[in-house]
């Protein structure tokens, strides 16, 4: 990545700004009651602990911004830093050596330099890995039988595997009561989603972004929005993530917040919900001096989930689709540049 290769230059209409507007309303929640103590099946707390404030500010954020921060979370700080140490050491590897465990069109999971986001090549190397032994999910729109799927560890660094397993089994849990809190604005019973998510098709992802010579040309990651349930992110001092600001269509920039959480709703929380809760764009403009570390859980549903099991609870206007099936489609104009826009949530929009 020393040069811009044009595979990385922007359209010029989407080329990164170089003043940065930094927007403080993004809506910072404190989840100190959740953290503490648990959810009952009925959505309920302690008598003495009151949620009512944080299910509105919930409910506020989801539908009137689509990202949101959260502190007081209840993960570990600890599990995180030694999550960011442990990747920059990955990171670090010679190439061939990264390349040793990296994914295909067989297998989603592993390390990956030539991402494409709307068929505009990513500045950055990922890593993906699973909280759990395996997975089942089709992986290739070309056959969309479900495959069960595992992890594709590296040699070195040994400790990767213990300490990316323990930093996910902890964001898992902090999905889901993201998700019981997200039931609950809506004026649902707090597990009205949580059948969806028994046999979950969620990863991590470790994301590192090499310092870019020409950072108004290309981006880290294109504009994009997440298509799983949920997104839960954890960003170096760096930062580098922007939102489409839903008012006016400026790209504004999050500012790092030590210790946060940054939320935003996917695709299929859009469709569950008929548009209450929207799937914002968002991309990752590059730095030309430091390079910067991310890692996005993507908290997504069973293969087998499709779009209109939620008219038991909320009337849907879109056409139905399965999971497994739409993010089989997806993923394949991530591993290479097609000839035609990859496949949105848009697409399954039913014209009035």
């Amino acid at each position: 990545m020393a040069e811009v290769d044009p595979a990385f230059i922007q359209a010029i209409e989407h080329r990164p700004k170089p003043i940065t507007t930094e927007d403080e309303a993004i809506p910072v929640i404190d989840l100190s009651p959740i953290s503490i103590y648990s959810l009952d099946d009925r959505g309920h707390l302690p008598k003495n602990v009151d949620i009512d404030g944080l299910i509105t500010k919930i409910g506020e954020a989801c539908a009137k911004r689509g990202f949101f921060q959260v502190i007081n979370h209840g993960v570990p700080l600890e599990k995180l830093e030694k999550l960011e140490l442990i990747a920059r050491e990955f990171f670090s590897l010679p190439l061939e050596e990264k390349r040793r465990v990296s994914r295909d069109e067989g297998n989603p999971l592993g390390y990956y330099d030539a991402e494409h986001t709307k068929n505009v090549r990513d500045w950055k190397e990922v890593f993906d890995f699973i909280g759990k032994d395996h997975i089942v999910t089709p992986v290739t729109s070309d056959d969309l039988e479900p495959k069960i799927v595992v992890n594709r560890w590296p040699e070195y660094p040994p400790q990767l595997r213990e300490i990316g397993e323990e930093y996910a089994r902890e964001v898992e849990k902090l999905a889901f009561k993201l998700m019981e809190l997200i039931a609950l604005s809506l004026g649902l019973p707090s597990t009205s989603f949580r059948e969806f998510f028994e046999d979950h098709t969620s990863l991590v992802r470790l994301n590192h972004y090499p310092p870019c010579p020409s950072p108004d040309l290309a981006l880290g990651v294109g504009r994009h929005k997440d298509s799983g349930g949920l997104t839960i992110l954890a960003q170096d001092a760096v930062g580098g993530l922007e939102v489409r600001r839903k008012s006016d269509g400026e790209w504004i920039r999050v500012k790092p917040n030590p210790g946060a959480f940054i939320i935003n709703i996917g695709d299929i929380v859009q469709v569950w919900t008929n548009g209450k809760c929207e799937s914002v764009e968002h991309r990752v403009k590059v730095n030309s001096e430091k390079d910067r570390v991310s890692f996005p859980f993507f908290f997504n549903p069973a293969h087998y989930v499709i779009s209109w099991l939620t008219k038991k609870t909320l009337q849907n206007t879109k056409k139905e689709y399965s999971w497994g099936a739409f993010f089989a489609t997806r993923r394949k104009s991530n591993l290479k540049k097609l000839d035609a826009d990859n496949i949105q949530i848009s697409h399954f929009q039913i014209n009035a």
